[in-house]
């Protein structure tokens, strides 16, 4: 998993409306998002590009026109238009002077610091951006188990929206993946199918088409999963099904593989200690990973319109 090295307390951060030192951005310990889970948060990917010397952000106009719609579900108010959102983003590159990889952190929350659980209009916002590398040492692939805990109901806890309060959930899948022997965990839903990882969609290849479970088995709404499924049909020619998936079919498919921004797209070797395929990474989840770094890089031309460069064009071409 990602290192979890501290982030620079120097690192320039969007918080209270302004940017400041990530040190001086903090909150009240009575903070209502903080002892009751009302924030929604989001997550994007920059990668760097060496020979321009510049760094993109991945489909951050997507990411925060769906932070937006997912914060209303709370009735959170972010004050700003996605396009307005990424300038925000693209500036903390140019202050932080990023020349490497980094990860992206909008976050908004209710902000009152008080005791009892009815919310009110005081929203706040804050963006932060951090170097950031892999989120699994996934090159071997992925000893996975299915977890007792039932991923979060629409009628609970909207996991579509990227509830912090909802992410309890996914940290008690994940410890008892880790006390079971395995790297990462998969829920099942209410109904007893298939839905996601512990912070990640998941895909698998039967009888080579590439089947993912459907929105409304509560899995997240996943860009990262928008972005493979277009990936496999327009550069792979692979027939995409979003259908759900029975526990059982796990153990029989040819290939499986989580995806999410942090995650990128890590392959599954092993599901509840049985081997998947011959147990090592499938070359379509290998081809469809090599396809996706290179569109999420920039290389290919067809998918530049998914990059946000935060240099100014000028500065790219000097």
């Amino acid at each position: 998993m990602a290192a979890t090295t501290p982030p620079d307390p120097n690192t320039i951060v969007w918080f209270a409306g302004s940017y400041v030192r990530l040190g001086d951005a903090n909150v009240n310990i009575l903070t209502h998002a903080l002892n009751y889970g009302t924030a929604v948060f989001e997550g994007i990917r920059g990668y760097y590009d060496e020979r321009e010397a510049n760094l993109n952000l991945f489909r951050a106009l997507d990411h925060y026109r769906r932070w937006k719609l997912n914060c209303s579900i709370l009735r959170l108010d972010v004050p700003k238009t996605p396009e307005e959102l990424v300038e925000i983003t693209a500036e903390l590159c140019r202050r932080n002077r990023f020349k490497s990889n980094i990860y992206v952190r909008p976050l908004a929350y209710k902000a009152s610091a008080r005791i009892g659980v009815h919310s009110d209009n005081n929203d706040a916002f804050a963006i932060v951006a951090v170097p950031y590398g892999e989120y699994f040492a996934a090159a071997k692939g992925l000893k996975a188990g299915v977890v007792s805990w039932r991923r979060v109901d629409d009628l609970a806890i909207p996991g579509r929206a990227k509830i912090c309060g909802a992410y309890a959930n996914s940290v008690l899948a994940g410890d008892e993946a880790h006390a079971n022997g395995h790297d990462e965990a998969i829920f099942l839903n209410n109904d007893g199918h298939v839905a996601e990882g512990s912070a990640s969609n998941l895909f698998m290849i039967r009888r080579g088409q590439l089947v993912t479970p459907p929105i409304t088995d509560n899995i997240l709404e996943g860009i990262t999963r928008d972005s493979v499924m277009q990936l496999a049909r327009a550069e792979l020619n692979l027939t995409v099904v979003e259908r759900s998936i029975d526990r059982s079919e796990l153990y029989i498919a040819e290939e499986i593989f989580f995806c999410g921004t942090a995650v990128e797209i890590a392959p599954a070797t092993h599901v509840d200690h049985r081997p998947i395929g011959a147990g090592v990474p499938g070359p379509l989840t290998l081809k469809l990973r090599s396809v996706f770094a290179e569109a999420a890089r920039g290389r290919i031309p067809a998918y530049r319109h998914w990059l946000t460069p935060t240099l100014a064009p000028e500065a790219v071409r000097a």
